[in-house]
């Protein structure tokens, strides 16, 4: 019995010693992640303030800078009291998405709300989630404490995209109208769709594996697809119109 009691105590000596760490590697992910969101919010939203043609996203841009840069200077101090390591940089990811809009031919307006709208929807999962399950308290109640704010960026990018779509339905109808029949031939012209609303418009279409999707000098979204069973070249033209193209 003796050992058998020794053996317990040694193992939940050994979980209360492994605690901390456990710990520490999950407050070290929230900064880690929120750090990064935040960063990528302030840094693309400058972009769009000096891009964007729409002056309600150059002023959401601004709203942007301004919270983000006040929730990233917070977490800044709250993660150095708990001896926490916050990054300067941004991950691959997020610093190829920032490229991309750096980058981007105008209007970069499109390109900048689908990123907000993700980063949004996940700033609010990921804050959500650490309001509620978090293991630090300080980063606990900073998570609570801000999650609203991201709720209400969200409604505002949501709003926007909303009111975007509109525009484009209406200059653009084969965008809204699934069931109409695609043009014959690509229409040359000022194409606003971005490369995921691209992809998105040729899946639904009937395409898969959409890939190399690039914007030609006219406008037009060309790529690779695959088609009851074939691999074909497909383009996207502004007007939504989507034809296999032997380009």
């Amino acid at each position: 019995m003796k050992p058998r009691h020794l053996l317990a105590l040694l193992a939940a000596a050994s979980m209360l010693i492994a605690m901390p760490a456990l710990a520490a590697d999950s407050a070290q992910d929230f900064v880690d992640k929120a750090a990064i969101g935040g960063k990528f919010e302030v840094d693309s939203s400058k972009i769009a303030q000096d891009k964007a043609q729409d002056q309600s996203i150059k002023n959401f841009a601004q709203t942007m800078i301004r919270d983000h840069g006040a929730a990233n200077a917070k977490l800044e101090t709250i993660a150095g009291d708990q001896k926490l390591k916050v990054p300067t940089a941004l991950d691959a990811q997020h610093q190829g998405d920032l490229d991309k809009l750096q980058n981007a031919q105008p209007p970069i307006d499109p390109a900048y709300v689908d990123m907000q709208r993700k980063a949004h929807a996940d700033a609010v999962k990921l804050f959500e989630s650490y309001a509620r399950d978090g293991d630090n308290a300080a980063l606990k109640t900073f998570a609570q404490q801000t999650v609203g704010t991201l709720k209400m960026h969200r409604q505002m990018i949501e709003k926007i995209a909303a009111a975007q779509d509109s525009i484009t339905g209406a200059t653009t109808p084969a965008v809204k109208t699934t069931n109409a029949p695609n043009a014959a031939a690509l229409v040359p012209g000022a194409n606003s769709f971005t490369e995921t609303q691209a992809k998105s418009r040729i899946e639904d279409a009937g395409y898969s594996n959409v890939s190399k999707l690039a914007k030609d000098d006219q406008g037009i979204w060309r790529g690779q697809a695959t088609k009851s069973g074939q691999s074909v070249a497909v383009g996207l033209d502004y007007q939504g119109n989507v034809v296999a193209d032997s380009k």
